[in-house]
């Protein structure tokens, strides 16, 4: 009778080998909870915190029509009897206005969330077209060159040299004198939204172009020129997506910045009409009230403000820091 020899035990490397071979991928959730950014993300507590503070802002703010106990644009409700009431715990305060009310009498914890819908709107509409905007030119000026890349760059310095909030009331003014007849209700939002924009652009063009320069002469490029691809396409099929990695580090910082210039821009008079305020609109409303002892219609927006562009600036400054491979 023969006997049948036991087969060879399985040796732990070769068990570690076949596991990792048959291991199935895994998937986008599961590649992000394990990537070094999510580290760096939960090992840093006030980055957090950051990141829970700009979600409550940005949720509440999109559910602002279901959270507001009031309407706020909705003018046959308004009553003067009740403007420039207190907060509830304050003497003469209403049960119906936590926050008290403004000059027109309109619930001010209604007026801070659709205010902070407007300015986050202005905000990203504003980040989104100075990116596309930006990254266009950039991409053009690095891979075209010569006079193009010459004529792009000059008109960048000469922006680079007149602030921010310059260009946006320059803009502000041009459009409402080439257009006299549209409203301010109507035209509010895309001139907000092309001052500012046009007021950030530039940063995204010099990285952009700094990146494309690097780009160009590396071997991919030089293989898709070969098989015949056209400029267009290896823009931006090839080199676009190598250069987003320090935009999407400026889009997070300038949108802080852009809400900032949202709120200076309502607060000069030259944003978001009153009928519809934002959350600079609303600081400058009580701007005057303030000595007058009606603190509230500046504070509560004021810190609102303050809340949002510190938390959104914190995410900022930890994405650069995490996307530098200098500190890592």
């Amino acid at each position: 009778m023969s006997v049948e020899a036991d087969p060879a035990p399985i040796e732990p490397e070769a068990r570690a080998t076949t596991a990792a071979v048959t291991a199935r991928p895994r998937g986008l959730v599961g590649r992000t909870f394990d990537s070094d950014l999510w580290y760096s993300f939960r090992r840093s507590p006030v980055t957090v915190l950051a990141a829970i503070a700009t979600i409550a802002i940005f949720a509440s703010a999109l559910a602002a029509p279901w959270l507001a106990p009031h309407d706020p644009f909705d003018l046959a409700s308004l009553s003067l009897l009740d403007s420039l009431t207190p907060p509830v715990w304050m003497d003469g305060g209403n049960p119906d206005f936590l926050l008290g009310t403004d000059d027109q009498g309109r619930d001010l914890l209604s007026a801070i969330l659709y205010g902070t819908r407007i300015s986050l709107t202005v905000g990203f509409a504003s980040v989104a077209f100075a990116a596309i905007l930006g990254i266009s030119l950039g991409l053009l000026a690095g891979y075209v060159g010569g006079a193009v890349d010459t004529v792009i760059m000059r008109i960048a310095d000469v922006q680079l040299t007149f602030p921010a909030i310059l260009i946006a009331l320059l803009i502000d003014g041009t459009a409402r004198g080439l257009f006299p007849h549209m409203s301010r209700e109507d035209s509010a939002f895309y001139v907000l939204t092309l001052s500012i924009g046009l007021s950030f652009w530039v940063q995204y063009a010099r990285t952009v172009r700094g990146s494309t320069l690097v780009e160009a002469n590396k071997e991919y490029v030089m293989a898709a020129r070969l098989i015949g691809l056209s400029k267009l396409t290896i823009m931006v099929r090839h080199v676009l997506p190598n250069v987003l990695g320090p935009v999407l580090v400026i889009a997070t910082i300038n949108l802080a910045l852009a809400i900032i210039l949202e709120a200076t821009l309502s607060f000069l008079g030259v944003g978001v009409p009153p009928t519809e305020p934002s959350l600079g609109t609303l600081i400058r409303v009580g701007q005057d009230y303030l000595f007058s002892g009606e603190w509230w219609i500046t504070m509560f927006p004021g810190a609102m403000l303050a809340a949002l562009v510190l938390a959104v600036n914190l995410l900022g400054d930890w994405l650069r820091d995490a996307l530098n491979p200098r500190l890592r």
